[in-house]
């Protein structure tokens, strides 16, 4: 075989690449590389249920390493403040998945900075309104939007008694192929399902927390006895947000 012979399939692979590449950046898609194990080859089911344990005692104040790395994960720090809009008025619209809000005790006056996102719960308000079902709970727990079948009536936003969903008034220029977005549809924290899929059992959030040394989000399967998540609400006292609603939320907090 001669030399040029073997130079040619990796030019036409290379060609190829390119090509792709040139056309998704063309239609306003960026692409990012993303650490993959073996992707999901079945449908997910009841064997598990994801949630978090968020000890707000280890919540640093100040700190939002969680949001910064929440918005690399899911392209939304590639949000551009339409030319003429006000920063008050784009800061109530942009997109947000996780927030760090502060809460006080009106007993004792303490005050409590903890990260708020989606509850993923068990009986979730948002999926009972949906009039279209493109608001739906997977098997294992996570709470999803199908933007296929979104409409934008913005019920399931009403419904949630967290704030944690955000309607995307603009066309999105610019997003990642793992997380699609489109104007007119609402999304929130979906516990990095792309990261579920692929067999990567961690969250962007989680991952952040912990490389600032904080370990203040413990993530995990709420049905495995054994898991870390399990045996740390068993030692750690823990509640659910609004749990007069009787959600029974993915998402627990200790240090409320």
């Amino acid at each position: 075989m001669k030399m040029k012979d073997k130079v040619q399939p990796d030019r036409r692979a290379f060609l190829s690449t390119a090509a792709m590449t040139a056309t998704a950046l063309a239609a306003g898609v960026v692409l990012r590389t993303v650490a993959q194990a073996e992707p999901r080859s079945e449908a997910a089911d009841d064997s598990v249920r994801y949630g978090m344990l968020i000890d707000t005692n280890r919540c640093a104040e100040g700190c939002d390493a969680c949001v910064q790395a929440c918005n690399r994960e899911n392209g939304l720090d590639l949000q551009e403040k339409p030319e003429g809009a006000e920063d008050g008025k784009w800061a109530l619209q942009k997109a947000q998945w996780i927030r760090k809000v502060q809460v006080q005790d009106n007993l004792t006056g303490k005050r409590t900075n903890l990260p708020l996102m989606c509850q993923h719960c068990e009986h979730p308000p948002c999926v009972d309104v949906c009039p279209t079902g493109a608001s739906f709970k997977r098997a294992d727990g996570i709470v999803l939007v199908d933007r296929h079948i979104c409409i934008g009536c913005r019920y399931c936003m009403m419904a949630c008694p967290y704030k944690a969903r955000s309607f995307i008034h603009q066309v999105v220029e610019k997003k990642l192929t793992q997380t699609p977005r489109g104007k007119g549809c609402v999304e929130s924290c979906n516990l990095c399902v792309h990261r579920r899929d692929n067999g990567i059992e961690s969250t962007a959030c989680a991952d952040a927390c912990a490389a600032e040394g904080h370990q203040a989000i413990l993530f995990g399967d709420l049905k495995d006895p054994n898991s870390p998540l399990v045996k740390a609400l068993e030692r750690i006292a823990s509640r659910q947000l609004r749990e007069d609603l009787a959600l029974n939320t993915g998402v627990r907090y200790a240090g409320v």
